[in-house]
C-alpha cells in the first residue's frame, strides 16, 4: 500500500541489460504485454525493499523479449544493479474494468460462499488455465478450486460486501 492507502500491483521485473546506454530487459506480466508501459509511474522494488518512483519509461518488444528505457539510468552498470528489481504500479494506475471484467488483485481477499450460505474461505489467488481462470478459495483447513466462470459457477460478485457467491458443493 501507499501513503495515500492506494494498492500496488506487481507488474513485471527487471530481468537484464541491453546496450550500453542503460536500457534494461524487462518482463511485463500485463496482458497484452506493451500495456506495462501505459501504467505509471512505476515503482522499483528492489530485493532490499529499497523504492525508487519513475515514471516516462518507454519501450520497445524486441524478439521475444521486451526493452525498456528508464529516465535517469543511462549506462550499462547502473542498468546491470536493477536486475531482479520489480515493477509496481498503484492500483489507481489501472482503468476501470469494463462491467462484468475483474482484475485479480481486486477479487484476493474477498469472502467466497455457497448459494446457500456456507463460507469456502477467502481468495488467496487465481490462476489460468487457458481453458479459464481459477480462484482459490483457503479456510485455514482446505484449499479449494473453483472455476471462475461467471453465471455457471460464480453467480456473484459484491465489492462492497466483500463477497463473492458460487454455486460449489462445499464438500468438492
Amino acid at each position: 500500500m501507499t501513503a495515500s492507502g492506494d494498492r500496488r500491483i506487481l507488474v513485471g521485473r527487471i530481468v537484464g541489460v541491453h546496450g550500453v546506454q542503460g536500457a534494461v530487459k524487462i518482463e511485463s506480466w500485463t496482458d497484452p504485454r506493451m500495456q506495462i508501459f501505459k501504467y505509471q509511474p512505476w515503482i522499483l522494488k528492489s530485493s532490499s525493499g529499497k523504492e525508487t518512483e519513475i515514471r516516462d519509461c518507454r519501450g520497445r518488444e524486441q524478439g521475444k523479449g521486451m526493452i525498456a528505457e528508464l529516465p535517469g539510468h543511462g549506462d550499462r552498470d547502473q542498468a546491470a544493479a536493477l536486475i531482479g528489481t520489480e515493477i509496481w504500479v498503484s492500483r489507481s494506475a489501472l482503468p476501470k474494468a469494463k462491467p462484468g471484467e475483474f482484475y485479480w488483485t481486486d477479487l484476493e481477499g474477498l469472502d467466497v460462499f455457497t448459494v446457500d450460505g456456507v463460507p469456502l474461505g477467502r481468495v488467496s489467488h487465481l490462476f489460468s488455465t487457458g481453458a479459464n481462470d481459477v480462484l482459490v478459495a483457503r479456510d485455514g483447513e482446505r484449499e479449494r478450486l473453483i472455476p471462475f466462470v461467471v453465471d455457471q459457477y460464480v453467480r456473484e460478485v459484491d465489492f462492497d460486501a466483500n463477497r463473492i457467491v458460487v454455486d460449489w458443493d462445499p464438500e468438492f
